[in-house]
Order: structure tokens, then C-alpha cells, then sequence
């Protein structure tokens, strides 16, 4: 099998490590990669979010599947054109990308399919935003409609910072606190059959303890040895299957990856947000113990044919991941700073480039690598996860020290 992926960051390195392992596929392609891909796949020219270009390439590729990485190219329709040319691809339509394309419209569906989330309102002016912070008082959740790389939400104690965070992004989403630990569950569809990926959490604040601004996430672990028992079973009954037959209704299927954030609250779990595609950092962790090889479980999705694919393996153990990060991030990262001891297995490439004149590895992004690593268990994944970390020389970079420790430790609470 021909492979073709698109986009260049962690997420999609940890899709290549997951798809070269795959004995099914002869060939992996990826546009544009980054350097850590480059060293396991062919890199290709092309712009992610241009639906023609991107459509193009995969036939010229030859691809028997094309996996669609990041949000933004769903969002405009990549997978749409690909399917137009005849070629099986992972990724929803854009019509159903909008689960994640506007958070407005992931709450009429949610509200259409009885599925439980937090209470809301879109708003699109100040009064409306006003009345809305009002009736839920604090913390306040400020959602930025639209795409927003992970940065869109600020959660916070200061009414002024709400309003300033609304005015920013025009249209928001104004929605009740959840209160309680949050899980990412990845859920593989084809539209109709859904196979469920292991539970991860990840860490979005900056900083230890879940302090300072939200990013894209700082690090991430799986399994979750504090999850309440059938969380999985309650998540497919109440969540994902109802939010399925909602999008059929409405004559727009979703296929692809269904990522369903979560917080598990006094009253069980509710529904944060909804993503159309595998979630940055949770994919390497998640990957890293799926046994099951991933282009024949992708295949299947894309090819209306997951209800006869065999059951999900694991391996045994855990794994973490933390991210390092570019100086100044998530405000303003600095970029073109040399890095070394990153090209080791375990490292995984996101904002990343090559210095033409020498080949040196530059960092070209806020998150500019990840030490991901797995063990027996969540304490000796998370060592050799620093280990990694340690071992990486970034001027001015940062990461959190505290990834998984509560888990380990046994602090993270559920009510109920």
C-alpha cells in the first residue's frame, strides 16, 4: 500500500513511526513533513491546506491512502477533493470537519443528539457575552469559534480577561466550568462502525501545576490508571454513537478520527470539545502502545469496511510524552535556533527545519520536539520520557516537569 501524509507536525511524525511500522505499506509519502519524518519517508512540496494541490499530489503519488494529519486542511476540504479523484482517505469531510471548524456548530449537534456537554451560548457581540458570563458566573470559558491551533480557550478567574479573549476572536462560544480531570479519547469511524483508541490525558497549561496560559498541549500520558471503570463503554454508548447518527441525519457522515475531550465531572462524563483528527500530544502516546498495525486500521475507515476489522491489540505498560518547547511560546516563540541531540528514537519532530547551508536542525515552531517514551509501567515511561528531554540542547526552551506525577502519585480525584 501507497501512504500519503499530510502535514509536518508531532502528531504526524507519530502517524509516520505508526504507518512505516505497518508491513501493509510499501510506501510512505509525507507533504509537507518535517525533518524528523524525513528519515523514515519521502518528502513532498505542497501547501496542506490548497484541496487541488494536496488532491493532486495523491494521484501523482499514486496513493492507495492518504491520511490528512491537521485540522486546517479538513476544515477546507482536502479530504473532499482527494475522495474525487477515486482515492481512499482518513479524514472527514469538511462539511463534517466542522465538529471541530466551529464550536457553535459541535453544540447544535451535541444539543440534537442528547449528548452531555456543558451549557453555552454563541455569542457575536459584548452584550450577549456579557449575559452569558453572567449566568455562569466563574471560572469563565471563552471559546474562539473557530480554528485556533489549540490556543482558542481561556479558562479564568478574571472577568476582565473573558471579555478581552471574546473581543479578540469575534464570535465565541461562552459555556459553563466543568470541573474534574480531563481525558482524550481518539475514536476511528468509518461513519457507522466506531473503534475506540485508549484514553489519554493531556497537560495544555504552560506551566507546572496547570498554571500560566493555555497551548497546545505540553505533554500527555496513557493509560489512565485513575479512569472510572466502563468510562470507554459510557463514552461509545452516550457520546460518540449518538454524535454519529446525528451527522448522518443531517446527510453529512463523519469518517475519520472522532476526538472526544472530556471532563469526567461529579455527574459522570461531559463532553469539552470535539476534534476531527487525531489530538497533539495524545497521538504519541496512544500510538506507541497500539500493537494493531495502524495503515490497515486507517484503511479500513477510509474504505467503509471497519466493522470487519479485527479487534485492537495493546501493548502492555504506558507511555508519556513531553513536549519542549521554543523560547517565548506559546506568545511569541523564537525560531532558528540550533538543536542538538534530538535525532535519537524517542524524539519526535513538530517545529522543525534544516538549515540549508549545514543541515543543521533549527526549531521552526512553538513545539519544537517531544521526548516520547514507554515502560512497564507509568513511573519508568515517564523516567525515560525525561531522560529523552535531558538529552536535548535548545537555547531558551522550556517544559513542564510535571507530566503524569499526579497520575503516578495517585492525586488526580474523580468526584462522584
Amino acid at each position: 500500500m501507497r501512504v500519503l501524509l499530510l502535514g509536518g507536525g508531532g502528531r504526524e511524525h507519530a502517524l509516520a513511526l505508526g504507518l512505516v511500522d505497518d508491513p501493509s505499506v510499501e510506501v510512505l509519502i509525507a507533504a509537507p513533513g518535517n525533518p524528523g519524518i524525513g528519515a523514515i519517508a519521502e518528502l513532498r512540496a505542497v501547501d496542506p491546506v490548497d484541496p487541488a494541490a494536496a488532491a493532486a499530489l495523491a494521484v501523482e503519488a499514486q496513493a492507495d491512502l492518504v491520511v490528512v494529519g491537521p485540522e486546517a486542511p479538513l476544515v477546507a476540504g482536502v479530504a473532499d477533493a482527494v475522495r474525487a479523484k477515486g482515492i481512499a482517505v482518513f479524514g472527514p469531510s469538511a462539511e463534517a470537519a466542522r465538529l471541530e471548524g466551529s464550536k457553535a456548530f459541535a453544540k447544535d449537534v451535541m444539543t440534537a443528539a442528547g449528548v452531555p456537554t456543558a451549557r453555552a451560548y454563541a455569542c457575536a457581540d459584548a452584550e450577549s457575552v456579557g449575559k452569558a458570563l453572567d449566568e455562569f458566573g466563574a471560572p469563565f470559558v471563552v471559546k474562539d469559534d473557530g480554528l485556533a491551533a489549540g490556543k482558542g480557550v481561556v479558562v479564568t478567574d478574571d472577568r476582565a480577561a473573558a471579555e478581552a479573549h471574546a473581543r479578540e476572536c469575534g464570535r465565541v462560544v461562552v459555556e459553563e466550568y466543568l470541573a474534574g480531570p480531563e481525558v482524550s479519547l481518539f475514536v476511528v469511524t468509518d461513519g457507522e462502525a466506531a473503534v475506540p483508541l485508549l484514553p489519554a490525558q493531556d497537560f495544555k497549561r504552560v506551566d507546572d501545576g496547570d498554571s500560566g496560559p493555555n497551548t497546545g498541549g505540553m505533554g500527555a500520558y496513557a493509560p489512565l490508571p485513575w479512569a472510572p471503570a466502563g468510562l470507554v463503554d459510557e463514552v461509545m454508548r452516550d457520546v460518540v454513537h449518538p454524535t454519529l447518527a446525528e451527522m448522518r441525519r443531517r446527510g453529512t457522515p463523519f469518517a475519520g478520527l472522532l476526538y472526544v475531550g472530556l471532563a469526567i465531572t461529579a455527574t459522570g462524563p461531559r463532553v469539552i470539545e470535539f476534534n476531527a483528527r487525531f489530538g497533539d500530544p495524545e497521538t504519541q502516546v496512544v500510538l506507541a502502545l497500539l500493537e494493531t498495525p495502524l495503515g490497515g486500521l486507517l484503511h479500513a475507515a477510509a474504505t467503509g469496511s471497519l466493522a470487519e476489522h479485527p479487534p485492537l491489540s495493546w501493548r502492555a505498560g504506558a507511555a508519556v510524552t513531553v513536549v519542549v518547547a521554543a523560547e517565548g511560546y506559546p506568545a511569541k516563540p523564537r525560531t532558528g535556533d540550533v538543536i542538538t541531540g534530538a535525532e535519537r528514537p524517542g524524539v519526535i519532530h513538530a517545529g522543525t527545519a534544516r538549515r540549508p547551508a549545514d543541515g543543521a536542525l533549527l526549531s521552526a515552531g512553538g513545539r519544537v520536539l517531544c521526548g516520547t517514551a514507554t515502560g512497564a509501567d507509568l513511573a519508568s515511561a515517564r523516567d525515560a520520557a525525561y531522560q529523552l528531554v535531558r538529552g536535548i540542547a535548545l537555547a531558551g526552551s522550556h517544559h513542564r516537569s510535571d507530566i503524569a506525577a499526579a497520575a503516578i502519585d495517585g492525586r488526580v480525584a474523580v468526584s462522584g
